[in-house]
């Protein structure tokens, strides 16, 4: 069951490794993502390759794509769209944004005002956008993929709570290693370009309904009342941090749940364990928390603290009771 979710994901990676250098983990987080039924906030500086990863996995799913570049000016419905007047019938007709798709690229998302960054609420959590109170229904699968600067940088808009916490998974793009880097320049140095990456060879590896079938298989993967407590006593050791002011959410726990049944399906297996969880926390949990002021102040972060929290949970050692 879970090996066309492993074959899948193994296809996708061999192609982001022909593009990108050091993308290992990003990568992983999309197809969290995809397999999830998420979304994914990818958090940079400019230049890290986060756009080139969205644009490489689209061409690998061979979806239909959009790039949606946010900017202070940009308003909601020119994201979900709008009514338009025909004078030549004399009425108005629907014309969907570029929101209606498979998969979209909201570009530098924290450049915009949070009333437009509010307008891919619904389309994360409900499938569908609603233009001038008509409901349309997105296409399967769907998956935003969005980026953003840091916010310590001018002209930006930190994204409101709310939307954080509907992104399944946040990922960081950090500068490669010297030797990732070297391997990038030596590609550049033979020929490779980013703006042609059809013609460097990547093809689409997969199709829409065997997407939506390693969705099914994924979540189909068993996760026994053993790990089920662990992913309930890591939440709420979250929300009774003195580090914390806000904690992880239900929602927060059953992303958790999903994301650890989508990492064991890459992997191969029909079951989940604590690995998995712990594997997949960073990515998950650290995003959605808001630190309690004394913990900025001594300059911790959320990964920090959750990297403490995930040393000082119990881990299950009844490994059969895990399978």
């Amino acid at each position: 069951m879970t090996d066309s979710v492993q074959s899948l994901a193994q296809r996708i990676d061999a192609g982001v490794a022909k593009v990108l250098v050091g993308a290992e983990r990003s990568a992983f987080a999309l197809e969290l993502a995809l397999f999830g039924r998420g979304h994914v906030l990818i958090e940079g500086v400019p230049g890290t390759g986060k756009t080139l990863l969205v644009r490489t996995m689209a061409l690998l799913l061979g979806l239909d794509f959009r790039r949606i570049q946010f900017t202070p000016d940009l308003m909601p419905a020119d994201v979900t769209g709008t009514t338009v007047f025909n004078p030549k019938t004399a009425e108005f007709s629907l014309r969907p944004g570029p929101l209606v798709a498979n998969i979209v690229l909201a570009d530098e998302i924290n450049r915009t005002p949070p009333k437009t960054q509010s307008a891919l609420l619904e389309a994360m959590e409900e499938g569908r956008v609603t233009i001038d109170g008509t409901p349309i229904e997105l296409p399967k699968p769907f998956l935003i993929c969005a980026t953003q600067n840091p916010i310590e940088y001018e002209g930006t808009y930190p994204l409101p709570e709310a939307q954080v916490d509907r992104f399944m998974v946040k990922v960081e793009s950090a500068y490669p290693t010297r030797e990732q880097e070297l391997d990038l320049i030596a590609r550049v140095a033979d020929g490779f370009d980013a703006q042609a990456l059809e013609s460097g060879g990547i093809v689409p590896v997969t199709t829409a309904a065997e997407i939506l079938q390693a969705q099914r298989a994924a979540r189909r993967v068993h996760v026994s009342a053993v790990v089920q407590t662990y992913i309930y006593d890591l939440i709420a050791a979250t929300r009774n941090s003195g580090q914390l002011s806000l904690g992880a959410s239900p929602r927060a726990a059953i992303t958790l749940v999903v994301a650890a049944q989508v990492a064991a399906a890459i992997d191969g297996r029909e079951y989940a364990t604590p690995d998995d969880v712990k594997d997949v926390s960073q990515l998950v949990l650290a995003h959605r928390f808001i630190l309690h002021p004394h913990a900025e102040v001594e300059g911790r972060t959320s990964s920090d603290i959750l990297q403490s929290i995930l040393l000082s949970t119990p881990v299950p050692k009844d490994t059969a009771a895990v399978s």
